[in-house]
């Protein structure tokens, strides 16, 4: 049960940095806001999960 978890955390990662590219790839600059959400949220979830691993 924890690999499906991990499976979908890592999942759900890559689905927000694919869009993010997406919306990125069109354009010249990109601000470093931007690019400071993207990591933080990708961050987020990944230690989320990681924090559901250390309880475990």
């Amino acid at each position: 049960m924890t690999e499906t978890h991990e499976l979908d955390t890592i999942t759900e990662a890559l689905t927000i940095i694919d869009q993010a590219l997406g919306e990125m790839l069109h354009r010249e600059l990109v601000s470093t806001n931007e690019v400071s959400d993207l990591l933080l949220d990708v961050r987020s979830i990944l230690s989320h999960d990681a924090g559901l691993l250390v309880q475990n």
